[in-house]
């Protein structure tokens, strides 16, 4: 099996009493857009840091792109791309200076900073508006010009710091499908912290959810809402009554049902036939005009792990 491109073995990070990051063992496999899920203050930014060789842990250890990230810093921060807290973008230049400033940092040549310049700025639809100073931008417009700069230097890894935090729906939509071409077309591997769970829904191949510093779980989210017993039916029709709940909540099979919005919501623990179930309602005196299967959504999943957190 090939080395993962992130590796940590219980990694923490303390602030005086406080454990910012707690024991966190993990492993990203190369190649895909890896979500760190957690509320505000659960630390994912903290993480990255560590991960960068920005901090140093107070216990454990990590290995980025094979780099300690204690002794290696310098190797793996300049293999790797980064979206932080803040951009960092300098508004008083053009956007084609800023990525060919970045370029020369990197010591890329003309000819190299030209061609990637045209290739992200076509790409993400900003060809036209590269000689206008960045200052006079939208944050959109500013979010993509930091990610196009992220992977200027064609990192194999880069990380992203809830980099739609502030966008209005639209422009956020349009950086997630930049971001999904991007990851697709350059192979690169993308780490990426949100608290945005639609967001992480429509990009992440895996994800790990963190709270009060601690890694709960991780896994690609289909497997996530299959442990967790995520499996829900939704039945359109009507003559829903208290009778049918009385007579679904007696069934062994049923972990929860409940009328919302008049149609009729059924939690199962686990894969279970629902075609008793279907009888069992009409029976009832129900009638059925639609079923509709699912498992959970990744915001239910993340809301059931955080109550039987505080629990």
């Amino acid at each position: 099996m090939a080395e993962s491109i992130i590796h940590t073995e219980h990694l923490s990070r303390s602030f005086g009493t406080i454990k910012a990051v707690d024991d966190v063992s993990m492993d990203v496999p190369a190649g895909i857009v890896f979500g760190f899920l957690g509320p505000n203050g659960a630390g994912k930014t903290t993480t990255i840091h560590l991960l960068l060789g920005i901090l140093e842990p107070t216990q454990g250890q990590a290995r980025v792109l094979g780099f300690d990230t204690r002794s290696q810093a310098d190797e793996i921060r300049a293999k790797s791309g980064a979206l932080l807290e803040f951009s960092g973008l300098y508004e008083r230049m053009s956007a084609e200076d800023n990525l060919d400033l970045y370029g020369r940092i990197y010591r890329m040549s003309v000819a190299e900073r030209k061609t990637r310049t045209k290739e992200l700025f076509t790409h993400l639809d900003l060809w036209d508006r590269r000689k206008e100073k960045v200052g006079i931008w939208s944050r959109g417009m500013k979010q993509k010009l930091a990610v196009a700069r992220a992977l200027f230097h064609h990192p194999p890894l880069i990380f992203l710091d809830e980099p739609t935090a502030g966008l209005d729906p639209v422009a956020a939509a349009g950086l997630h499908a930049d971001l999904t071409s991007l990851v697709s077309r350059e192979g690169v591997t993308v780490f990426l912290n949100t608290h945005n769970l639609a967001e992480a829904e429509k990009l992440c191949a895996q994800v790990g959810v963190i709270r009060n510093g601690k890694l709960i779980t991780i896994g690609n989210p289909d497997e996530l809402r299959l442990r967790n017993g995520g499996h829900k039916v939704e039945i359109i029709g009507n003559g829903f009554q208290q009778k049918t709940l009385t007579l679904l909540q007696a069934r062994s099979e049923v972990k929860k049902a409940e009328i919302k919005n008049g149609r009729l919501m059924i939690e199962l623990n686990g894969e279970n036939k629902i075609g008793p179930l279907v009888t069992l309602i009409v029976q009832s005196g129900a009638e059925i005009e639609d079923i509709l299967r699912g498992g959970e959504s990744l915001e239910d999943l993340f809301l059931t792990l955080m109550q039987e957190e505080n629990q």
